[in-house]
């Protein structure tokens, strides 16, 4: 092992390339020879997809390898709060990792709930690495058709 530590002109560069690219949903890239550490602790952001149909809104989102009790799910001031941490796994001694993509940390996600969802109606169940979080539709936020007659 040297000792001596190369220095790259462009590291800061690389540095901001990957936030970008993790900002982005791609994978940062990493250069031959960096250290594995540099990848395993990052700010991520699980990927969502928000969907509504007459009765309610579903947000959906992917926490691979999240355990349930690591999640939590808070409405605040009309804002639906999704916070947890993906724990790293025990480093191997016997195992050569070639490419660490994945990221692992905590993470937070925030979503203004439309004006017809009742915050306190809202339920969530996590199953095979997906969390649904279901905002039912408030009654009295239902518009009201009144027919006017014209004399």
């Amino acid at each position: 092992m040297s000792a001596i530590t190369h220095w790259d002109p462009f590291r800061e560069m690389d540095e901001l390339q990957g936030r970008l690219s993790t900002l982005f949903g791609r994978a940062p890239v990493r250069k031959e020879g960096e250290r594995q550490e540099a990848l395993r602790v990052a700010e991520w952001a699980p990927l969502v997809d928000i969907t509504e149909d007459p009765k309610e809104y579903l947000v959906k989102a992917e926490l691979p390898e999240v355990k349930k009790d690591e999640i939590k799910i808070s409405v605040q001031n009309d804002v639906l709060v999704l916070s947890g941490e993906r724990k790293y796994e025990k480093e191997e001694k016997d195992k050569k990792y070639h490419r660490i993509e994945r990221a692992y940390g905590s993470f937070s996600r925030s979503f203004t709930i439309p004006e017809d969802a009742d915050p306190e109606k809202v339920s969530a169940e996590f199953k095979e690495g997906v969390l649904h979080v279901h905002l039912p539709k408030s009654d009295r936020a239902k518009p009201k058709s009144i027919a006017v007659k014209v004399s």
